[in-house]
């Protein structure tokens, strides 16, 4: 499943040679990982609720093209790797006509929220360990 969103590029993203500026894009990987939540029928404040959260550990991106303001922009957001503890998405940014922009993968892990401990996604959200399992591309444990 790939888990598209599309994105103006607005003038505050850019830096003063008119490009995005590179920390902007860890802003859209995240806006991929909870449209690809979203489109899975869940909402990330329903497991915020139920004290679990998933922080990012591990962040990489390849930039390919330069994003300019005012460019539309989609970001691809799929699941590459998943396990009880650990997501791996894949994200891919193109513009409009197909032209690669960035690639990258975002590792997230499932915490309890109130003190950080590690979290089995199978235990605390089963429905949801179920629906990833389905989604995903490489399955490990």
């Amino acid at each position: 499943m790939i888990s598209s969103r599309e994105i103006e590029v607005r003038y505050s993203e850019t830096d003063q040679m008119g490009v995005v500026y590179h920390a902007n894009y860890l802003t859209w990987f995240e806006l991929g990982r909870t449209k690809f939540f979203q489109d899975l029928g869940y909402h990330i404040m329903d497991l915020e609720q139920k004290g679990i959260i998933f922080p990012v550990r591990e962040i990489n991106i390849e930039y390919l093209t330069a994003c300019r303001y005012g460019e539309v922009i989609i970001v691809e957001t799929s699941v590459k790797k998943f396990s009880k503890i650990k997501t791996v998405y894949q994200h891919v940014i193109k513009n409009k006509d197909g032209e690669l922009k960035a690639r990258g993968e975002s590792t997230v892990v499932c915490v309890q929220k109130d003190n950080f401990s590690l979290a089995k996604i199978d235990k605390v959200a089963p429905d949801v360990y179920e629906v990833y399992k389905n989604v995903t591309t490489t399955k490990s444990s």
